[in-house]
C-alpha cells in the first residue's frame, strides 16, 4: 500500500509537504501541489483518514462500535451478520466502520470517552443496551453523535434508538403454545440487566394476564450469560423438576440450544414431551435436532437501519430523535408441538 512516504521520496520532497499538499495547505505551491497529486492518484494513495482528522480536527469519516468482553453479539454468527448490515448503512454516504475493542481491565465508558474527546470517529454505535446504561447517559451529556442497538429502561432519555419488539414477540410465543395445550410454562433468562430481558419477560406476563387462565404457572429460571457450566446446571434443574415445564421459552437461541442438548441428555424427547422456542434465527438454530422455533430480527437489516439512522445523527445533530421498533417474524421448526398427555 502507497504510503506519504513513498510519495515523499519519488518526488525528493519531506513527508510533510507531502501531506500538507495533499490537504491542500494554501502555503505549499499550487505546481507542487499538482505534483503530489498526480503522483497519488497513479500510485493509487487513499489518505488515512483517522490520522488526517487528528491532525487537523476536521470529521473523522468513520463510526466506532465499541466491542465489550466477553463480546457483543457472541452468539454463532449473530455479530458478523450485525457488522455487516452496519456497515452497508453508513458505507451507503461514504462513512466508514472501525471496531474497537475493549482492553483487558478498561471499562467500556472509558474507551468511548476517549473516541470522544480524540475525535476518532463522528459518531457511535452502542449494543447490549442495560437497563440504566452510563455510556447513553454521558453521550448524552456530551451532545456526541450515537445510536443505540436496543434501549434503556427509562423512555424520558433524547437519544436514537432500533430495536425489536420482544414484548410481542414472546406474547405471540405464549399465545401459541398455550394454543397447543401447555399449562406449564418456563422462561430461561439471564442475570445481567439487559433491556431486553425486561421486555421479553414483560411479553410472557402481559399474554399469562390476557388469557386469565388460573390453571398456567409460570417458572422463571435464571442463568449468567457467559458461564456455559452453570448454563447447563440451571437448565438441567429445570428439566428434572416435578413438576417440569412442558414448554420453555428462551431468551435467546444459545439458550434455547442448551436447553435441547440437556433435554436430550435426560432421554426427552422434543416436542413430545417438551417444546422449546428460541429468539434471534441464529444460523445454529436452523441446523438443531429438532430445528428450533424461533424469532428472526433480520439482524442484517436492523444493523444496517441502525447505520443509517447514525448517519442522518451526525448529519443534523440538532433535528428530532429517531426510533425503530420492528416485529420479528415468527419461524416454525419441529422443536414445538401439543403439550404431552
Amino acid at each position: 500500500m502507497t504510503t506519504i512516504k513513498d510519495i515523499a521520496q519519488q518526488l525528493g520532497l519531506s513527508a510533510a509537504t507531502v501531506s500538507r499538499a495533499l490537504a491542500g495547505n494554501a502555503r505549499i505551491p499550487e505546481t507542487t501541489r499538482d505534483r503530489v497529486q498526480a503522483l497519488a492518484d497513479q500510485l493509487g494513495y487513499a489518505p488515512n483518514r483517522a490520522a488526517q482528522s487528528l491532525v487537523g480536527g476536521r470529521t473523522s469519516g468513520f463510526a466506532g462500535l465499541v466491542l465489550t468482553d466477553p463480546g457483543y453479539g457472541r452468539e454463532d454468527s449473530y455479530l458478523g451478520e450485525y457488522i455487516s448490515g452496519l456497515g452497508h448503512g453508513l458505507a451507503e454516504t461514504g462513512i466508514d466502520l472501525f471496531l474497537a475493542a475493549i482492553p483487558q481491565g478498561q471499562s467500556e465508558l472509558s474507551v468511548i470517552r476517549n473516541i470522544v474527546t480524540s475525535r476518532r470517529a463522528d459518531g457511535l454505535i452502542l449494543g447490549r443496551t442495560s437497563e440504566v446504561d452510563p455510556r447513553v447517559d454521558y453521550l448524552i451529556a456530551a451532545g456526541f453523535p450515537f445510536v443505540t442497538h436496543g434501549r434503556v429502561l427509562s423512555d424520558a432519555l433524547p437519544y436514537s434508538w432500533v430495536d425489536t419488539d420482544g414484548t410481542a414477540a414472546f406474547a405471540e410465543a405464549f399465545d401459541l403454545l398455550y394454543a397447543l395445550g401447555h399449562r406449564r410454562f418456563a422462561l430461561l433468562t439471564i442475570e445481567e440487566a439487559m433491556t431486553f430481558r425486561h421486555h421479553r419477560t414483560e411479553g410472557v406476563m402481559q399474554a399469562m394476564e390476557r388469557c386469565g387462565d388460573p390453571s398456567v404457572t409460570l417458572t422463571i429460571a435464571t442463568s449468567p450469560r457467559y458461564d456455559p457450566a452453570r448454563r447447563v446446571q440451571v437448565v438441567r434443574d429445570l428439566l428434572t423438576a416435578d413438576p417440569r415445564p412442558t414448554a420453555i421459552l428462551a431468551m435467546f437461541d444459545s439458550l434455547a440450544l442448551n436447553v435441547l442438548h440437556v433435554a436430550e441428555s435426560l432421554s426427552l424427547s422434543v416436542p413430545r414431551d417438551l417444546s422449546v422456542i428460541g429468539y434471534d434465527n441464529i444460523t445454529s438454530a436452523a441446523m438443531a435436532r429438532p430445528g428450533l422455533t424461533t424469532f428472526d430480527t433480520d439482524t442484517f437489516s436492523s444493523a444496517r437501519d441502525t447505520g443509517r439512522m447514525l448517519v442522518e445523527r451526525i448529519k443534523s445533530p440538532d433535528a428530532d430523535q429517531q426510533s425503530l421498533l420492528i416485529r420479528p417474524k415468527l419461524v416454525l421448526r419441529a422443536s414445538h408441538g401439543p403439550a404431552p398427555a
